[in-house]
């Protein structure tokens, strides 16, 4: 994915910068990012215990998801090799940056899956909006919900609208969502852009705070050109002696689902508190 447009520049230290994540090990495969940050992992836990709430919360989310969109950008964006003045070039002719930078003429998308998706993506267009050209950067939004029945169960999903500004073409595509439980909502926003929306995108990217080896089983089948990024992988409810595993090796008995799909350690609704909403 990376492709340097190259320049002149005298000094090499910054032609190569980092494109790789630290990722855990796992076997769910080499498009699969489950991020090893204890930063990341430790504000994570934080935002997960009972007693956080509003505005702690919003606090936590949007740390987070700067940290899982630096790894995105790292891992896949386009760079070039820039000659920008600086402030001293008005003083000595060598007050001139010259190193890799974002490529300024980017594309991105990102997409509000409303409702705890709402902070993320927000989050993600107006940083990146800063890191390459604005108009380059588009949100957009789209209204869906677990359908469930009476049991509780997630049998599909419920979408109310949607409000899609253009096309995708050659766009990197980002779902920020928090939470990646069964799968169902992003497989279906993932397959509205590949059927309804005009253009190739250069490349689909889910970014959530936790996934669980059920959601990563669904989208690699459904979606196997999709990119997950990730914070944590939550596989509490699998045995004892599956949780000593390297993740994905023994991937038919993870388990990190509750019956009504629910995620094990997991957050508990955090669409919910995200919105003081609780219906």
């Amino acid at each position: 994915m990376v492709n340097v447009r190259d320049g002149q520049c005298a000094d090499i230290s910054y032609r190569q910068l980092s494109t790789s994540p630290q990722s855990i090990e796992h076997c769910y495969g080499e498009r699969v990012f489950i991020l090893k940050n204890l930063r990341a992992q430790t504000l994570l836990a934080k935002l997960c215990r009972p007693e956080t709430e509003q505005p702690l919360l919003n606090f936590l989310i949007t740390k987070l998801y700067l940290n899982l969109l630096t790894e995105v950008v790292n891992t896949l964006t386009e760079r070039e090799i820039v000659n920008w003045n600086t402030r001293m070039s008005a003083f000595v002719k060598e007050g001139v940056y010259c190193g890799e930078v974002v490529d300024q003429n980017s594309l991105f998308v990102s997409v509000d899956l409303a409702r705890a998706g709402i902070l993320p993506s927000q989050v993600c267009f107006e940083e990146l909006s800063a890191l390459v050209q604005a108009k380059n950067v588009r949100q957009d939004h789209f209204y869906m919900q677990r359908k469930v029945n009476d049991k509780h169960e997630v049998v599909g999903v419920d979408v109310a609208g949607s409000k899609i500004g253009g096309g995708q073409e050659n766009s990197i595509v980002l779902f920020p969502d928090p939470m990646a439980a069964t799968g169902s909502s992003l497989s279906y926003a993932v397959s509205h852009y590949k059927k309804h929306v005009q253009g190739k995108a250069k490349a689909y990217v889910a970014m959530h705070l936790i996934v669980t080896p059920e959601y990563i089983a669904k989208i690699t089948k459904d979606h196997p050109d999709v990119y997950i990024f990730a914070l944590r992988l939550d596989r509490g409810l699998s045995a004892p002696d599956i949780l000593t595993t390297t993740p994905g090796t023994k991937w038919s008995k993870e388990r990190g689902l509750t019956d009504n799909h629910y995620i094990v350690p997991g957050a508990g609704g955090v669409g919910e508190i995200l919105n003081n909403s609780y219906v």
